[in-house]
């Protein structure tokens, strides 16, 4: 099995890298059987567009999945910080124009195709241990929200649950290859106005990287 497991950030993944450092090669690292690479791309939506793009262009070796990792925020009060989900749906929101007090979308406005904003996983890889995480919508800004107004028109617009700054990019690029694909992450912290007292992003990193090499386990026992 080879697979590339992309994230924005060193600090997401330096547990995981940890765990398996015996095994590494610079990027990449095998064990029974299992050949996975690590692309840190970066943080943003044009960073990861910009890296995963270049990465799959390559064409080192076939690719039989990406995991895409990182933390994020939550819309919603039952997810807590520390959840580890599945983002099966994410969209680049706030993409389109502003008329007045309405928001026009790329794609209401005839700019794009609407599977060129909003990417659905196909789930073409199966899993029964992220069968089993929650499974949520997703938005990827290039602003994290911080205001009162803000969050509440960006609940209406999209009804999220999750926000992160490199998901859609990342699925983007999985949709378009027709590659199977998961974005995994872990909930740092609440989407409200910005108060860092209610974060937790240790506890995310660490729940987010026990998952992952769980996962890993689980590859290199049923290969």
């Amino acid at each position: 099995m080879n697979l590339i497991i992309v994230v924005a950030t060193e600090q997401e993944i330096a547990p995981f890298i940890a765990e398996f450092d015996s095994n590494m090669r610079g990027s990449v690292f095998e064990v029974n059987g299992v050949n996975a690479e690590v692309l840190i791309t970066g943080v943003g939506i044009a960073n990861t567009a910009y890296s995963l793009g270049k990465r799959l262009v390559s064409g080192k070796t076939p690719i039989d999945l990406l995991i895409n990792v990182g933390i994020c925020g939550s819309f919603r009060p039952e997810l807590t910080t520390g959840t580890v989900v599945n983002v099966t749906q994410d969209c680049l929101a706030y993409f389109g124009v502003e008329d007045g007090d309405a928001f026009i979308t790329a794609h209401e406005l005839n700019l794009v195709n609407e599977n060129e904003t909003v990417f659905k996983n196909s789930e073409l890889f199966e899993s029964s241990l992220i069968s089993n995480l929650p499974k949520v919508k997703g938005i990827t800004v290039n602003t994290g929200h911080g205001n009162k107004e803000s969050i509440m028109r960006t609940a209406e617009l999209y009804s999220p649950d999750v926000e992160s700054m490199e998901g859609a990019a990342f699925m983007m690029a999985c949709t378009k290859e027709d590659l199977p694909y998961f974005q995994l992450r872990a909930i740092s912290n609440p989407i409200e106005q910005r108060n860092t007292d209610n974060w937790n992003i240790p506890l995310a990193l660490k729940n987010l990287n026990d998952t992952l090499i769980s996962l890993i386990d689980s590859f290199v026992q049923h290969p």
